[in-house]
């Protein structure tokens, strides 16, 4: 089924829940165009707030999840998200997020270990609760600084602010 992953692990690394001003359907549309947008493209450890590792490069890959295994959210994958979007909205949405690691040495980009996590995203009315599960990696970036990243990155599609942190979070 698109959308979610048959074998989402149990055990949770962060969960965190933010209010949200909008519909369902807009929160996830936004959500699905910021992840987009991120994939493939290369940012700073300062941008993601972290500063681990100074002088590095991020570099985003998204997948949204299909029963059993992840698509890659190319063009394709995210039009025919949108399209399912636009039937109906999703009541979980699952990624992957590959999170690869380079560092600049005069002119050239050595790849250091990756990080993969797995996220549950679960809407409720006018809620979105997000859960992280760390797969591997040395985890440069911990999973409070992603979940935060992706809530920034969709507050930024919609051009207001449409998440709102609800609660404290859980680890």
């Amino acid at each position: 089924m698109l959308g979610r992953y048959d074998n989402f692990p149990e055990n949770i690394h962060r969960i965190e829940n933010f209010k949200s001003t909008v519909s369902r359907k807009e929160l996830q549309e936004k959500l699905v165009q910021a992840l987009h947008k991120m994939n493939c493209k290369a940012f700073s450890f300062e941008e993601i707030g972290h500063q681990a590792l100074r002088g590095c490069t991020i570099i985003f890959e998204a997948g949204i999840a299909e029963s059993k295994s992840f698509n890659f959210m190319d063009e394709e994958e995210t039009k025919k998200l949108h399209s399912a979007l636009k039937k109906a909205s999703f009541q979980v949405m699952d990624f992957f997020l590959a999170i690869r690691y380079y560092r600049n040495v005069a002119e050239k980009k050595t790849p250091l270990k990756f990080d993969y996590y797995l996220l549950r995203t679960v809407f409720g009315e006018n809620s979105l609760e997000i859960r992280a599960f760390h797969e591997r990696g040395p985890r440069y970036i911990s999973p409070e600084d992603i979940i935060g990243y992706i809530v920034k990155k969709t507050n930024y599609a919609a051009t207001r602010k449409i998440l709102k942190e609800a609660k404290p979070a859980i680890s």
